[in-house]
C-alpha cells in the first residue's frame, strides 16, 4: 500500500468511481510528467450532487458547506487521478489547484472555502501536496454546484494518453 493509499485510510477516504465528463471535453490529460484534471463538482460517493453543495457560497451554502463542498471536489479529482494513472503513487506533487466558488453578491471569504480543498491535498500527499493555487468567485457554475475544483500534478514518467 503506498503512503497515499496510507493516508487516505487513515482519513477513512474511499475514493469514488470518478464521474464521467458532463459535457464535450475529456477528465483528464497526461503531456509528459504532467497530469492535468478536469474541473470536478463536488459529487458524493452516489454520483449525485447534494442539495446542501448547491447554490451561492455566501447565500443558500454557508463557508462550512463551502469548504466541505472543495474537499469533495479534491476527494472527485484524486479519483480522477487515479483513474488516469492507476497508482497514486505516481503522483510526484501536486502543482495547481484552480477553485471555482459559486459566491453570492458581496461574498469575499472565497480562500477559506477553497481551504476544503488545499487542505485536503496536503493532508493526502505531505509537502508534495503543497499548490499554486487560484480562486474565482463566479456567478455559476454546471448543475447550480457551489464549488469546481481543477488541478494539475508533476507525475513519475509512464505514457502520455488523453481520457
Amino acid at each position: 500500500m503506498s503512503s497515499i493509499d496510507a493516508r487516505l485510510k487513515d482519513l477513512g477516504i474511499a475514493l469514488p468511481s470518478p464521474a464521467a465528463p458532463v459535457a464535450n471535453y475529456v477528465a483528464w490529460t497526461i503531456c509528459g510528467s504532467i497530469l492535468t484534471i478536469s474541473g470536478q463538482l463536488p459529487f458524493g460517493a452516489d454520483g449525485k450532487l447534494a442539495a446542501r453543495f448547491t447554490g451561492k457560497v455566501g447565500g443558500d451554502v454557508d463557508d462550512a458547506a463551502g469548504r466541505e463542498a472543495a474537499r469533495q471536489c479534491a476527494i472527485n479529482v484524486l479519483a480522477q487521478a487515479r483513474a488516469a494513472l492507476g497508482d497514486l503513487a505516481r503522483i510526484r506533487r501536486c502543482q495547481r489547484l484552480g477553485g471555482f466558488i459559486a459566491a453570492a453578491p458581496g461574498f469575499h471569504a472565497l480562500p477559506g472555502v477553497m481551504n476544503g480543498a488545499s487542505d485536503l491535498m496536503v493532508a493526502i500527499l505531505g509537502e508534495a501536496g503543497r499548490h499554486a493555487r487560484s480562486t474565482v468567485g463566479v456567478a455559476e457554475l454546471p448543475l447550480n454546484a457551489a464549488v469546481e475544483v481543477e488541478a494539475s500534478f508533476e507525475i513519475a514518467a509512464g505514457f502520455e494518453t488523453t481520457r
